[in-house]
């Protein structure tokens, strides 16, 4: 077996103050009279694989409770993988440690390997790790679903499953983006229409992210062309060109200088600085004409500004702005328009998809449904062996496959267990059966059937013997002994003949000290055994103790 459960330590837990167990492999029973707190084991494992508690469960004038197991796994154990994917530590020696804790706060906590986890994940590990059966629980059979999944692990068929759900979804997928295509086709067509239209009117101004600042200076210049041209002529006039101008008059102010020089050479400073003014002025003169040359005095010009700056005024009202960010638009709007474009060229090509996808479907399909059909009569009649020796001899059982009108997640067909308790009764679905405790037996009879390939390590059965007893008691004890040569079983049982049978056996008792009342689970071994087997049977009696041990001496 991939797991055994090796230790179980419960602090603090309804009538449990503080509990350490050590069962062993196999098959072990665990007994006591009624009220004694046989429930709480299997509380305490429900609170180990996940199950959801309130802290109505914590013990009496305690603030907290806690749950601790420690599991022994094999190398390939599925649990590893599992730990892997969730971030966990991994297990050291094939260790899996976890603890679980509820406060009276309400809030609770759970570790595997010491590493904080969600409940989540410690359901996905108590699910490759236990088997948990109550009184209630074989309610389960009823699922037709389950049924098909338990008939899918008798078949070896869960890759072929897997497979074919890989294909059915492939398939739903692309026929809902089909659908999704045709039932968006008008909208797509629209947006289609408006990003080429607004690609295009973006394309075709062939912007530049830097051109609007430049094209307002030259605006504003082209306006005043008429004035800054009168301004530069008049600039000339004085400066050069009328018959009083500054350069005119610097010529005699230079003329008198040189003169002022000759008569005294002091006055050389004063020549220079009438030749550098004389100088100066000719250059400004240039520097007018240069000026002059360049202010636009064509009217058209200044239309093709005005034309420039109006179609940039109309792109960014429409798209951003600067025109750096009409220009960012027009390129997201080119890459959704590609998108949209290749979706059209996408459903267009849907369609072949869509056929090689059923087909690759309906090819895993056939494959599962031939698997289910060739090995639901050799489950029904192995089921229905152990259903003899579990006192229906004579019953009825099979398995029927019904196809589904439309392929669905498990498959192209629903299963349904059928079964007759009674010669002459036509068999029914599992459902329709009143009886517990033939319904109990049922599942009992499938379970090991089903041992082999069942691939949950350890199985906990919680009084699932209910309403049967005598011969059909010991049967059911073997079947839970046979059971326990591939699994580790835990079986909280009533009946003396189930207890007899088991490998090992614990007794759950109730002590009370002072005024607080505690559960006890000690091993049963020996006299001890045999005391609590009598005590099953009725009473502490010689004939009581003699059956005791004629019961187990049969192991």
């Amino acid at each position: 077996m991939s797991a055994t459960l090796a230790s179980l330590r419960i602090r603090n837990l309804a009538l449990v103050e503080d509990l350490l167990w050590e069962p062993r492999k196999g098959f072990v029973a665990i007994t006591g009279e009624t009220g004694a707190g046989k429930s709480i084991i299997m509380g305490a494992v429900n609170l180990l694989v996940g199950e959801r508690a309130d802290k109505s469960v914590i013990r009496s004038g305690s603030e907290m409770c806690t749950v601790e197991g420690e599991f022994l796994l094999d190398k390939k154990s599925p649990v590893h993988e599992v730990l892997e994917t969730g971030g966990v530590e991994p297990c050291e020696d094939g260790r899996l440690l976890i603890r679980r804790t509820l406060s009276t706060n309400g809030s609770g906590k759970q570790f595997t390997n010491g590493s904080p986890c969600t409940l989540t994940l410690l359901r996905q590990i108590g699910d490759l790790l236990m088997d948990l059966h109550g009184p209630h629980d074989h309610q389960s059979l009823f699922s037709r679903d389950q049924q098909l999944l338990l008939l899918d692990g008798f078949a070896g068929a869960e890759p072929m499953r897997v497979s074919y759900a890989a294909a059915r979804k492939e398939w739903m997928h692309l026929v809902e983006e089909k659908n999704r295509l045709v039932t968006d086709a008008a909208a797509l067509a629209r947006e289609i229409d408006l990003l080429t239209h607004q690609t295009q009117e973006i394309g075709d101004a062939d912007l530049k992210a830097d051109e609007e600042e430049p094209l307002l200076a030259r605006q504003k210049a082209a306006a005043n062309g008429k004035r800054l041209s009168e301004i530069c002529t008049e600039l000339s006039a004085l400066a050069s060109e009328s018959d009083d101008s500054l350069a005119s008059r610097l010529g005699d102010v230079n003329r008198l200088a040189r003169e002022l020089h000759r008569l005294d050479p002091q006055g050389g400073a004063l020549e220079k600085s009438a030749a550098e003014l004389f100088e100066n002025l000719q250059d400004f003169s240039r520097g007018v004409e240069k000026y002059a040359s360049t202010i636009e005095g064509d009217p058209s010009e200044l239309s093709r500004i005005e034309a420039r700056l109006d179609v940039l005024q109309s792109l960014k009202r429409k798209y951003g702005p600067t025109v750096g960010e009409v220009i960012s638009f027009g390129e997201q709007a080119a890459d959704r328009l590609a998108e949209l474009r290749g979706r059209e060229e996408r459903g267009a090509g849907l369609d072949g998809e869509i056929s090689r996808a059923a087909a690759a479907m309906n090819a895993a399909a056939q494959k599962l449904t031939k698997a289910r059909h060739a090995a639901a009569p050799k489950l029904a009649a192995l089921a229905k062996r152990h259903l003899a020796d579990l006192g229906f001899a004579k019953s009825g059982f099979s398995i029927s496959l019904d196809p589904l009108e439309s392929p669905g997640p498990l498959g192209c067909e629903q299963a349904e267990f059928l079964f007759s308790p009674n010669p002459g009764e036509p068999e029914r679905p599992l459902r329709a059966i009143a009886s517990s405790g033939e319904i109990s037996r049922v599942m009992l009879a499938l379970k090991t059937a089903l041992a082999v390939q069942d691939s949950v390590p350890v199985l906990v059965f919680d009084e699932i013997d209910a309403n049967v007893g005598g011969e059909i008691g010991a049967k059911v004890g073997a079947k839970m002994k046979e059971l326990g040569s591939n699994h580790q079983v835990f079986c909280i049982t009533h009946l003396p003949q189930v207890a007899a049978l088991a490998s090992s056996h614990y007794i759950v008792a109730k002590d009370t000290a002072g005024k607080r009342t505690s559960t006890s689970l000690t091993e049963a071994a020996g006299d001890a055994r045999e005391a609590e087997i009598a005590r099953m049977l009725g009473g502490k009696a010689d004939s009581a103790l003699s059956h005791a041990r004629a019961l187990l001496g049969e192991r």
